[in-house]
């Protein structure tokens, strides 16, 4: 634990966490960053050669550390009676518990969401999956690569003539995570009038295809298929990655500021130029407009260009690399990292959420625990005695 207070905001909530991999440590994430009780259930360490190994990462490297900060562990055997029945003690006094299985893995343990409601009606039950809880393919297994491929996202990312390009983070899993939670925050306030608990669900497919936001309303509106179109905007003309004589920035006059940033590069002729005057006809000329101010740009330092257009109020700013974008000033004003203690790590920076409370905010307090950590003290939170915790760990329930 650090020094800084647990965040008040979801201090009454109990969360059960049987998530893995990215998508459900994402969600859970959000809950235990504004200071949900989260009680990470985990396989015991006999049932693996590596108890991380659904997570893709080692328990002391930096994903899992990011992903299932603020959590305590808590070892149980699902497939044994005992621990069956522990969960769904648990579960008669959370009120939400998140899981990322396969669709059919819950029922064949005996923890769906039905089940467990009989137990505590008011329980959130939240479960992400690649394409959904029922249909054609729920018994597929779903990775954040095939989403962003069905999603439609591969074929509208990337450079024209180049073959459909994966983005460079997992963004199906992570909106796939956050929409889970937001689900679930909705749910708990309607309880809070009804009484009630509900079914929360999502699926990495449905969310990046809901990501994909005007590009996929530019088709149900009118039909229309987005193409790949590089560092260019889409329909937005000139915007996109320029080269300058140091490195790379970014420009994005919207219309309204095309005589803005004509004056800006020192060619002010272009603004009433006959083959440029209007947003139409230079998206029509896009390739010919972008060499000619890619030669400008090339002429000029990035901090020149940065300093230009942003006096003349153009978006603009650099292309940074990762170590780059961590040293910048005003990155490091937004508080983007918080520093936590880890008994096995010493201290380590995280990433903080970009959500910013002003009485209860979201704050790191303990980094991932050890699997099984908590076990014993967990256990007594539910009303177990210290001999029967010693039986289960006997028979390998826990």
């Amino acid at each position: 634990m650090n020094d800084t207070e647990q965040s008040r905001a979801l201090g009454r909530i109990t969360v059960l966490d049987l998530t893995r991999v990215r998508a459900g440590p994402t969600c859970v994430r959000q809950l235990g960053d504004w200071g949900a009780n989260v009680i990470k259930i985990e396989a015991r360490v006999t049932d693996s050669k590596d108890a991380a190994q659904a997570d893709f990462s080692g328990r002391h490297e930096a994903d899992f550390q990011n992903l299932h900060r603020n959590k305590r562990s808590i070892t149980l055997d699902l497939k044994h009676s005992d621990g069956v029945a522990i969960l769904k003690r648990m579960a008669q006094h959370a009120d939400v518990l998140v899981e990322n299985f396969r669709p059919d893995v819950k029922h064949r343990l005996g923890i769906d969401y039905e089940t467990l409601a009989k137990v505590n009606p008011r329980i959130i039950y939240a479960s992400i999956s690649g394409f959904g809880e029922d249909g054609p393919y729920k018994d597929r297994p779903g990775v954040d690569q095939i989403a962003q491929g069905m999603s439609g996202l591969m074929s509208v990312t990337g450079e024209p003539g180049r073959g459909p390009m994966r983005v460079g983070t997992a963004l199906a899993d992570l909106s796939a995570g956050l929409f889970a939670a937001l689900g679930i925050l909705v749910a708990l306030y309607e309880r809070e009038s009804s009484g009630k608990g509900q079914w929360v669900q999502s699926s990495l497919l449905h969310s990046q295809i809901f990501m994909l936001d005007f590009q996929a309303a530019r088709y149900t509106m009118s039909g229309e298929v987005a193409k790949q179109a590089g560092n260019g905007h889409p329909t937005g003309v000139p915007t996109g990655t320029y080269q300058a004589s140091d490195g790379y920035v970014n420009i994005a006059p919207t219309p309204p500021m095309w005589r803005r940033f004509c004056n800006a590069i020192d060619r002010d002729d272009l603004a009433d130029h006959a083959e440029y005057a209007t947003a139409q006809l230079r998206r029509s000329r896009r390739k010919e407009l972008d060499e000619l101010i890619g030669n400008i740009t090339r002429k000029m330092d990035c901090a020149t260009l940065i300093e230009r257009m942003n006096a003349a109020g153009i978006p603009c700013g650099p292309v940074y690399s990762i170590d780059q974008t961590f040293s910048d000033p005003g990155v490091r004003h937004l508080g983007v990292t918080q520093s936590v203690a880890s008994k096995a790590l010493g201290t380590i920076s995280l990433l903080s959420q970009p959500v910013k409370l002003s009485r209860t905010p979201a704050e790191i307090t303990s980094a991932a625990p050890e699997v099984g950590e908590h076990t014993d003290e967990i256990l007594a939170e539910f009303g177990y005695a210290a001999e029967q915790v010693a039986k289960f760990r006997a028979s390998g329930a826990v």
